[in-house]
């Protein structure tokens, strides 16, 4: 589903970078007060759907990337850049700001 995905968008993130699908935030809180927008925290969970093939070294060689399509991750909640493709919101972002990788 993740590669169908990103070949639909046509994005292919470049050297050590992700596009990530965020999972957003909870609606309501434990005890069902219902939140507005603006009192909502900002997604840090999301599905990546496309990886960079790897940071260029110095050696002329690509690093290995640890994350691939299909990954659910936690990032830095001010990390990456948010874009907009076909009205769906997504995040770019390095793969150094990845924090960690859900069920792995």
């Amino acid at each position: 589903m993740a590669t169908a995905t990103a070949k639909k968008l046509k994005l292919r993130p470049l050297d050590d970078r992700v596009v990530v699908h965020p999972i957003e935030a909870e609606e309501r809180t434990a005890g069902g007060i219902l939140l507005p927008d603006t009192a909502r925290e900002k997604p840090q969970r999301g599905t990546i759907i496309a990886a960079g093939p790897g940071k260029l070294l110095d050696s002329g060689k690509r690093g290995t990337m640890d994350v691939k399509e299909g990954d659910e991750i936690v990032y830095g909640k001010y990390s990456g850049t948010e874009v907009e493709v076909s009205g769906e919101k997504y995040v770019i972002l390095r793969e150094s700001d990845i924090l960690a990788v859900v069920g792995k």
